[in-house]
């Protein structure tokens, strides 16, 4: 495929890398609104598939389990997976203290984005065929959580995120904190992009001989497994039974205060 090609395929968020200043951290966007909460987070191509209400905006942030994060070091710009959790108005990543990406990151701009594929769009010519999906950009200065107590609780909401098993488990000892580095970025600069429904050909296509349509993609937690080295007679945590072939989208999570 060619690169115009490509795009069509990825639908992804198309903005024009330009600097923009970012807002102040208590300027998140209201609740219903249709209007990007900055020049940066504004989508350009696809417009129509902009999302900028705080709600929907979240819920995708809610169903995701990974982001891929963003930074730009001194070896150049760096893209890594990382599991995530976010409150009312941050977004929250760790990892070790020695973390090449979250330490680059700190006090620097860093992109976050979360994204569901939810099916293949298949056109009668390539040149359209796409993906239906659900996309979340953040934008925003990281900065690195310092108090042991706001650090513990960001830790618990990245583990409650994914399943909420937080209290199931050994709480994190002092050493093992020490050794964790915790980022938060605002959420006031984020934005959703998403596609739904059928492919769109070109109308001299639509009399053709060519199959069109879509393919549904959904991902489901399996049984849970027990470690090899597990005591005998500890039962598997509710939480966690509770995601047996659950779609990973609609899995149980915590209600957030």
């Amino acid at each position: 495929m060619d690169e115009q090609t490509t795009a069509a395929w990825m639908g992804a968020h198309f903005r024009t890398p330009v600097s923009y200043p970012a807002p102040a951290m208590d300027d998140a966007p209201p609740q219903n609104s249709h209007k990007p909460p900055s020049a940066r987070t504004r989508v350009r191509r696809g417009s129509e598939r902009a999302r900028y209400g705080r709600a929907q905006v979240l819920e995708i942030l809610d169903s995701g389990v990974v982001a891929h994060v963003g930074v730009s070091t001194p070896d150049g710009p760096l893209v890594l997976p990382m599991a995530y959790g976010r409150d009312d108005k941050m977004l929250y990543l760790h990892g070790a203290i020695a973390n090449h990406l979250l330490n680059s990151g700190e006090e620097q701009e860093i992109c976050a984005t979360v994204t569901h594929l939810d099916g293949l769009v298949m056109a009668r010519s390539p040149f359209h065929n796409s993906m239906n999906y659900r996309s979340v950009v953040v934008r925003g200065r990281g900065r690195r959580i310092t108090d042991d107590r706001r650090k513990l609780e960001a830790l618990r909401v990245i583990t409650d995120h994914v399943v909420s098993h937080w209290d199931d488990v050994r709480p994190p000892s002092p050493s093992e904190l020490r050794k964790t580095l915790v980022l938060e970025v605002s959420l006031a600069e984020a934005s959703a992009k998403v596609r739904t429904g059928d492919p769109v050909d070109d109308p001299e296509d639509i009399e053709g001989p060519w199959w069109a349509g879509t393919v549904p993609i959904t991902t489901r937690f399996g049984r849970p497994s027990p470690s090899s080295d597990l005591v005998h007679g500890i039962g598997v945590p509710a939480p966690v039974t509770a995601l047996t072939e659950a779609a990973v989208d609609r899995r149980p999570r915590s209600r957030r205060g």
